[in-house]
Order: C-alpha cells, then structure tokens, then sequence
C-alpha cells in the first residue's frame, strides 16, 4: 500500500482529493472507497494508507485505510 495525505474531502459530495509520496499529480477519493466502519468521511491533513487504480479521467485511490499511529482510544470506543 502506498501513503498519502487527505488534501481536501467534501463530505456533502463525498469526494476529495489524496495527495500521494510517490506521484505528482492528486488522487481522487470517492467515499466509497473509504475503508472505515460507519460514516465514510476524511479530514485534510490525515495521513492514509491506500492503493491506486486508472479511472477515466485519472488515478483514483482505493481501499483507503487510515494509518493505524491516528488511531486514539475515542476511534475503539465509536466502532
């Protein structure tokens, strides 16, 4: 898997852009893609775990995982 940041996400849209260590240009996320249990959502500046696919209008990242050092003991007591 590869590591980003979230630079921005909307949740009203349910998208938002991932910025990636290994590639120039942003990612786009879809909400759907999000890996979490409950409400699918990101905040800009989170750091993320993810994998990339070729979409038609540009890479997409998929499988969005949050790294596990962001976990804080309120993320197990909302699961």
């Amino acid at each position: 898997m590869l590591r980003g940041k979230v630079k921005w996400f909307n949740n009203t849209k349910g998208y938002g852009f991932i910025s990636s260590e290994t590639h120039s240009e942003d990612l786009f996320v879809h909400y759907s893609s999000i890996q979490i249990d409950g409400y699918k959502t990101l905040k800009a500046g989170q750091h993320v775990l993810f994998e990339i696919e070729q979409g038609n209008k540009g890479l997409h990242a998929k499988n969005i995982v949050l790294e596990q050092a962001q976990l804080t003991p309120d993320s197990f007591n909302n699961q």
